[in-house]
């Protein structure tokens, strides 16, 4: 690893430092449970560039942080591009179905608001 590839590794936090009631704020946002969900609809990793948000660019990175810091998302830079990740395996092991169930009510929701 090069000194330019050290500094852009991002902090994550290991899976005993994720914690039930950070999960549950990073979620509590529509802008992050839209990326949430974007994420869980796939296996890939999906650059910051692929979410179309209804928010400015330095709100776009907020979001990313809380969702990174609060142990929802891993995200490394690939070149110039900053992928994301969902933590899905480490979520399930620390709280077993959370994520299936938000992922499930927000489906059950947005079909409702459609109606």
């Amino acid at each position: 690893m090069t000194v330019r590839d050290a500094a852009r590794v991002l902090a994550h936090p290991e899976a005993a430092e994720i914690r039930l009631e950070g999960v549950l704020h990073a979620l509590s946002d529509p802008v992050r449970l839209s990326i949430v969900r974007d994420l869980a609809a796939t296996d890939a990793e999906l650059a910051c560039s692929y979410f179309e948000l209804p928010v400015t660019k330095s709100t776009t990175t907020h979001h990313f942080r809380v969702l990174r810091e609060s142990g929802v998302v891993r995200q490394c830079y690939r070149g110039t591009a900053k992928l994301n990740g969902l933590r899905r395996t480490e979520l399930a092991e620390l709280f077993p179905g959370l994520l299936d169930s938000v992922l499930t009510a927000a489906a059950a929701e947005e079909a409702r608001d459609r109606v």
